[in-house]
């Protein structure tokens, strides 16, 4: 019985190993087929050759290290834009101080606003009474200069 057990175990670890080999034979193959350009190199000297020719570019951010200080990048330079509208100076508008108007409106602004009409015609026939009031005292004064010449007179 142990060696059944053990024959079983070894073929278990057999078939393990046939299989990880396909698998590493079939990766191998795939890198190939994606990059032919590498003529052939394995995979740990490509890493190295990467690690070795760092180019880290910075814009925004100046590191601690010289090394990497060489890698930061000049800011871009942008083109002037000259708008056509800003060439044109703008009409001068007289410019009022707004903390001048500033006012608390009387607590009555709205009752004055709705009784505003009836008291433009109060004060139109206000008007027309002084002028009517105003002939009759003009006429009376034309009456009494009137009899006093006739009183003289006679």
């Amino acid at each position: 019985m142990g060696s059944e057990e053990e024959e079983s175990v070894d073929a278990a670890a057999t078939a393990a190993a046939a299989r990880r080999e396909r698998l590493r034979a079939l990766r191998a193959a795939q890198e190939l087929l994606q990059s032919p350009d590498d003529d052939n190199k394995p995979k740990e000297v490509e890493d190295a050759e990467e690690e070795t020719n760092l180019n880290m570019k910075f814009r925004n951010y100046l590191p601690h290290d010289k090394q990497l200080q060489e890698g930061k990048l000049a800011p871009p330079v942008l083109p002037q834009f000259e708008d056509p509208v800003a060439i044109a100076p703008p009409p001068e508008e007289k410019k009022e101080d707004p903390f001048l108007n500033i006012a608390p409106k009387k607590p009555n602004w709205d009752l004055r606003r709705d009784v505003q009409k009836k008291l433009d015609k109060l004060e139109k026939r206000t008007q027309k009474a002084m002028f009517q009031f105003m002939e009759e005292q003009e006429k009376e004064k034309q009456l009494a200069e009137e009899d006093g010449r006739n009183g003289v007179e006679d």
